[in-house]
């Protein structure tokens, strides 16, 4: 039976990418007859918070986001992107409402699936290498992230409910349907009923999470530069490379 999985995908992708807490470096002044190496630029700016190339790096070089079939690259990055901005939406809301302690083991629980993503260790910290990470800021992410989740669960969880027409509803279809597709047995509804009900009440409240973030972004202003020019973005950042390095 398939879990509807919206709320884990944006805990992941929020907790390893987005650095908004982060200021980017000040540009250093070049040195005479040194050209300077475009390193970043910022590709979308959320109130005034802008979102970085780097940022959009991250997600494709963690593997927290996989093309679709048939999708451009150009596609694909505008709509990790497009979730970024989300997620951003998302970080300024609660940021009003001051941050509370998550519990250390669901921190560890989640850094870890993002971990069983690689195949070994090193793959895992050289990852991080690429995308300018430590695990300790990963932790301080995926902690930032734990704290929308729990938002959600206490601001729209109370809009959802499902009641026991909604299962039985849920079991002679879908799920009947699904296990009879896969060739398994179909189990008594007595049986499935608490894990239907988990599955209805995450589909719902992701529902609940999308009206949300819609709300949020109609209220909010928002600057996409992904598909300008570089010569029409806005200030770039800029570190100059000294020879011999």
């Amino acid at each position: 039976m398939k879990q509807a999985s919206g709320l884990f995908v944006c805990l992941v992708l929020g907790a390893a990418l987005s650095l908004s807490a982060q200021k980017p470096a000040p540009a250093n002044i070049p040195a005479p007859g040194l050209e300077p190496r475009l390193r970043d630029r910022v590709m979308a700016v959320v109130d005034e918070d802008p979102i970085l190339a780097s940022e959009v790096e991250r997600v494709v070089t963690l593997g927290l986001a996989e093309p679709k079939a048939g999708e451009s690259d150009a596609t694909f990055r505008r709509r990790i992107l497009d979730g970024l901005v989300e997620q951003r939406l998302r970080f300024h809301e609660i940021d009003r409402y001051g941050f509370e302690q998550v519990p250390v083991d669901m921190i560890e629980q989640n850094v870890a699936a993002i971990r069983a993503r690689f195949p070994n260790e090193e793959a895992f910290r050289k990852a991080l290498r690429d995308v300018g990470l430590t695990q300790q800021a990963l932790r301080q992410l995926v902690a930032r992230q734990l704290l929308v989740l729990t938002h959600v669960e206490e601001q729209l969880g109370p809009r959802v409910f499902v009641d026991l027409d909604d299962i039985t509803q849920y079991y002679r279809t879908t799920y009947t349907q699904d296990m009879q597709r896969q060739k398994l047995p179909v189990k008594p509804l007595d049986d499935v009923r608490e894990q239907i009900r988990t599955i209805l009440k995450e589909e719902r409240l992701n529902k609940e999470l999308d009206k949300w973030t819609e709300e949020l972004r109609r209220n909010a202003d928002i600057h996409l530069y992904f598909d300008k020019p570089p010569g029409d973005l806005p200030p770039v950042i800029k570190r100059i490379e000294k020879k011999g390095n």
